[in-house]
């Protein structure tokens, strides 16, 4: 099992990437940045813009982009982590770092439900919660950032339940529906109280996905009011059309589409948000390690997709698996502007792609070959073992 990440360098550092050739933003608004070199301090960026306007001197790392495309780490917004880099569920290790070979910087737990005799009682589940937010703050696999600790609410929580949770640093809570709790009037009441604690919550949405959950459909969906409307396109089996429309139009909440749902699905709820000018609620996620599997590369498979099917631009596909989920988040990743976190992902077309460039590749269907990506200004990883192999790949030089 992959073990902690690198450590931080003992003293300041300051990263200077240089060379670029595209500046993804993550920024809906503004997607493509008039840059070419970024200037990271002890993690955070500090300056973006042209070679000639900004500060590079004294760099303690310095990674020379050769003309490649860079974007914020992408951001995986509905995962299910147990225990490490391990998933019961395929009984597979390392699934993380994988992840991260495929772009991934910063994931978020919709729940640790696959743990073996996951406890339903509520002492249990708070135990549980707190011991997952804390080892995941204390262990990142390939350096991602994963935000877990997310309990499954049950039956019998009272608000005191929320408190102690906020107060031990639970911030978040795992998909309603997967619990005991399946109905909107209860959910609803735990969703208000969890948001009264600073808890941000997730819904699951769609069908049954593992023993014990049930429907949760649109009526469901709206009287729980929950911050996430998670795997809108069915994790796996999605609600009816009709019932997609009502919960886009009937409420301003987060619309998270998933790699491990239905594709059909995902395609009419983004026509959906973008008939309704409303793209910034698109979010992305795999909903794995699950059913269907560890998806190293689900993300950029996602973006890929609603990029070649879904009639947007590239750079906007990219949005939602960057900025978009950051702002929703409330995270200080997923953009690339100064005093966000300095996690990028370097990107080229895949060799012998159709498309000429990065993002006429990807607006073809190709999935871009990545070939390196930096954490917290800290290079953790160059070619990808996962990807097609880049076109171009950047080197670290100093």
């Amino acid at each position: 099992m992959a073990h902690n990440a690198q450590a931080a360098p003992g003293g300041p550092t300051k990263l200077v990437i240089r060379n670029i050739g595209l500046v993804l933003s993550g920024l809906l608004e503004r997607p493509i940045l008039d840059a070419d070199t970024i200037v990271a301090i002890d993690g955070k960026i500090a300056a973006v813009g042209r070679a000639k306007d900004v500060d590079t001197e004294g760099a303690t790392s310095i990674v020379d982009a050769r003309g490649v495309a860079v974007a914020p780490g992408l951001i995986d917004s509905h995962v299910h982590p147990v225990a490490g880099d391990w998933t019961p569920r395929q009984s597979q290790l390392n699934w993380i770092d994988s992840s991260m070979h495929g772009g991934v910087t910063t994931m978020i737990s919709a729940g640790e439900v696959h743990m073996p005799g996951r406890p339903r009682d509520v002492v249990g589940l708070k135990a549980m919660a707190i011991t997952a937010q804390r080892t995941y703050s204390a262990f990142r696999s390939g350096g991602v950032k994963l935000h877990a600790g997310a309990p499954v609410i049950e039956q019998g929580m009272v608000e005191d339940d929320f408190r102690d949770l906020a107060e031990a640093g639970v911030t978040l809570l795992g998909e309603i529906g997967l619990g005991g709790v399946k109905d909107g009037p209860t959910g609803r009441k735990m969703v208000a109280w969890a948001r009264k604690y600073g808890i941000q919550s997730t819904i699951h949405t769609g069908g049954p996905s593992i023993p014990g959950s049930g429907l949760i459909d649109m009526d469901v969906v709206l009287e729980c009011d929950a911050d996430v409307v998670g795997h809108i396109n069915g994790g796996h089996t999605a609600l009816p059309d009709e019932q997609i429309r009502c919960i886009c139009e009937s409420c301003r909440r987060g619309l998270e589409l998933v790699h491990n749902g239905n594709e059909r699905a995902a395609l009419f709820t983004l026509r959906t948000a973008r008939e309704m000018n409303q793209l910034d609620r698109v979010i992305l996620g795999t909903d794995g390690p699950a059913g269907s599997g560890v998806q190293p590369l689900g993300i950029i498979r996602m973006i890929a997709m609603l990029s070649s099917l879904g009639g947007v631009p590239t750079e906007t596909a990219f949005c939602f698996a960057t900025g978009n989920t950051a702002r929703l988040r409330k995270l200080d990743c997923g953009i690339i502007e100064p005093g966000r976190a300095a996690d990028f992902v370097f990107m080229d077309r895949a060799q012998h792609s159709a498309g000429k460039t990065l993002l006429e590749s990807v607006a073809l269907g190709d999935l871009p070959g990545i070939g390196m990506v930096v954490i917290d200004g800290i290079v953790r990883a160059g070619r990808s073992r996962n990807t097609p192999p880049a076109t171009v790949i950047p080197e670290q030089v100093l």
